[in-house]
């Protein structure tokens, strides 16, 4: 814990305690959907919506819960195969949820950008915003062929919502329209047009304030009305530095608090006065940027702010504020996690928090302060016991060039073990972060360590980082997680002849770059839904689909053909001498097919084919929970015979095993 007089409260890594192997934990627990993936609380506290997947996964519902015990749950769907996301309340009897589907884009349920508004007992369904075919003689209300998604509530003016869309067949760069949207309804107004992708924040009053975007070359720009009757102009740059990310405005409706970057590091939290044109620090790091920010009920100020990766702690903006004094006690109550204010009635009486940890998934509870009494709502994923989950150990190291890097260690017990590195997707603006992790845990039940670095690339630490891994696939990437494996067994915590390393999208590329530049640090590598040749990506897949999105893999890529050939596995295999097991889904889009056969066929063509499995109805990832029981397995084998406690050093030159296709 850090001292009282730093005004933070870090949160208590439960230690290593001795694990006596108990029964092994089958496969399947850690394959499951967790219970709940969304939770709203109703503005007057009395009840809580739930967005409940289905337990094959096929569907997630809505419900809707009375915290009182009166009444029986209502339990909505929205139609075959279709699932829930984003639940908000627009009164105390009102809701909208985005319609979500789940393939092909990614392993989770994604919005279509179809906007529903239904009473809480299913009754007078509505679609706000999305598309109705016409039947025979009736035509269908809504002709809305775009993406809408909510951006925000008038709580003063029950029912009304604020939505933002963008056209689907309007060119490359539509404009994004910002609507005025009563739930209630469905009539609906545009108040704002922007051109291109842009984001607007509205003040209490739902009068856009602000609006941020990116120019031609992806530079952020921002532009604000000082006031509300006033023109759009540029936000200067005092106030809005390199990229400004708006929060809240106060209840003056000039205040406006928002995370402002200055020279591309790490974010920090300012207050903003938009007339003055002046702005006062509140919050901020050199090293992490602020991954919450933690108000006084539904209209206060900040009085904490969070800060993630590796590291999470929560500092107190205002350590007089009831609301950090409630915090402190509601995270003492819950040792070893965090403790993280989720929603709040409109009275600021009822409070919703979420507890989680390395070793925990999570959990909903509602806090009543005026009883002050804490209830359990739901657990994520209540068949998964702390106590039997492996500690996760955040860690930094320094890289070869003199980079201080962040990582996440998970193990049972001590002493070095056979150990597996796994590489994060992205690679841009994605980090590791201390929580639950579903796939180190499996690994971690089975007997390996495992070991996810946050490389250069990573998000979590400004935009200056990120780009440190720009045109880097390849390259410092790459130093980076070998440096973090030769730390791990500087320290004791590996096997140095038991090493392992599994991603999944550019985790997958990872997985088979890394052993072509560090040869002897590896005895296999399992890659799953995985970028393995970089000339591919300019050619298939959705990225390359949109201006924007070539734009991006220019900038991060680069287009010298002979640097993407050599930084290509699919162009190399002959440099990779250990056993390999490939995993891919036919319905990915954002890493196609191609991608696969591309490494699979060189490794067939080698004559050490790799293991396979391949599986119809799966995307970017699988979802479904019998087929990632059956990734699980079949990584299971593959490692016992490859790194497993009875290895005593893996042959290196061993051959694939036979592709298996389902």
């Amino acid at each position: 814990m850090k001292s009282n007089q730093s005004a933070s409260c870090m949160l208590a890594l439960l230690l290593a305690c001795p694990w006596v192997g108990a029964q092994t934990l089958s496969a399947d627990l850690f394959a499951r959907h967790a219970e709940i993936t969304d939770i709203a609380l109703s503005p007057d506290g009395t009840r809580v919506a739930l967005a409940v997947p289905a337990a094959e996964g096929s569907e997630t519902h809505l419900q809707v819960v009375p915290l009182d015990g009166s009444g029986e749950v209502q339990a909505m769907r929205f139609g075959k195969q279709k699932h829930v996301t984003d639940i908000y309340w627009t009164t105390d009897n009102r809701l909208v949820v985005s319609k979500a589907e789940m393939e092909p884009l990614e392993a989770r349920p994604y919005s279509l950008g179809e906007i529903i508004a239904t009473n809480a007992d299913g009754s007078d369904q509505e679609l706000l915003f999305g598309f109705v075919p016409d039947t025979g003689m009736i035509t269908g209300r809504r002709k809305d062929r775009g993406f809408s998604q909510i951006v925000g509530l008038l709580r003063d003016q029950p029912g009304m919502a604020l939505v933002s869309f963008r056209c689907w067949n309007c060119g490359e760069e539509p404009d994004t329209v910002l609507f005025r949207a009563d739930t209630r309804t469905g009539d609906r107004k545009e108040i704002e047009r922007f051109p291109g992708r842009v984001g607007f924040a509205a003040d209490n009053t739902g009068t856009a304030r602000v609006v941020v975007g990116l120019d031609e070359n992806d530079i952020p720009t921002a532009q604000y009305r000082p006031t509300p009757a006033a023109a759009w102009q540029p936000l200067p740059k005092s106030l809005a530095g390199y990229s400004l990310s708006p929060r809240r405005f106060a209840a003056d409706n000039n205040l406006l608090y928002a995370l402002v970057s200055d020279h591309r590091e790490p974010a920090r939290l300012y207050r903003i006065d938009l007339a003055a044109g002046t702005r006062e620090l509140l919050a901020g790091r050199d090293d992490v940027e602020i991954s919450r920010v933690l108000y006084e009920g539904s209209r206060g100020a900040p009085f904490a702010v969070a800060y993630g990766g590796s590291k999470p702690m929560v500092d107190y903006i205002d350590k007089a504020s009831p609301w950090a004094a409630m915090h402190a006690g509601l995270s003492k109550a819950f040792p070893g996690q965090l403790v993280m204010p989720y929603d709040v009635s409109d009275d600021d009486r009822k409070l919703l928090f979420v507890t989680y940890s390395g070793r925990h998934p999570g959990a909903y509870y509602l806090f009543d302060r005026d009883s002050n009494k804490v209830r359990l709502i739901a657990e994520a994923m209540p068949w998964i016991k702390a106590e039997q989950m492996a500690p996760v150990r955040p860690v930094e190291f320094t890289s070869g060039d003199g980079k201080t890097l962040h990582a996440i260690y998970t193990s049972h017990g001590t002493g070095p073990k056979p150990m597996v590195v796994m590489p994060h997707g992205g690679p841009y603006d994605v980090e590791d972060t201390w929580g639950y992790d579903g796939d180190a845990q499996f690994l971690a039940s089975r007997g390996y360590a495992v070991l996810q670095v946050n490389f250069r690339g990573s998000g979590g630490r400004g935009q200056e980082f990120v780009e440190a891994g720009y045109r880097e696939w390849g390259g410092k990437i790459q130093d980076d997680i070998a440096d973090g494996v030769r730390w791990a067994i500087d320290q004791k915590l590996a096997d140095p002849d038991r090493i392992c390393i599994y991603g999944a999208s550019f985790g997958g590329y990872a997985a088979l770059m890394n052993p072509i530049r560090y040869p002897d640090l590896y005895q296999c590598a399992i890659g799953s839904v995985g970028v393995y040749d970089l000339q591919i990506m300019f050619e298939e897949g959705d990225i390359q689909d949109r201006r924007a999105g070539r734009r991006y893999l220019e900038r991060v890529l680069g287009t010298d053909q002979a640097v993407l050939a050599a930084n290509s596995p699919a162009q190399h295999v002959d440099k990779i001498k250990v056993p390999v097991m490939l995993a891919q889904g036919k319905l990915d889009r954002r890493v196609p097919m191609e991608q696969f056969e591309a490494l699979a066929d060189a490794f067939e063509d080698s004559g050490r084919p790799a293991r396979t499995l391949v599986i119809s109805g799966e995307g970017h990832g699988f979802y479904k929970p019998e087929n990632r029981a059956r990734l699980y397995r079949m990584m299971e084998e593959f490692l016992d015979q490859y790194i497993g406690e009875d290895v005593a050093g893996a042959d290196s030159t061993a051959t694939n095993a036979s592709a298996s296709i389902d």
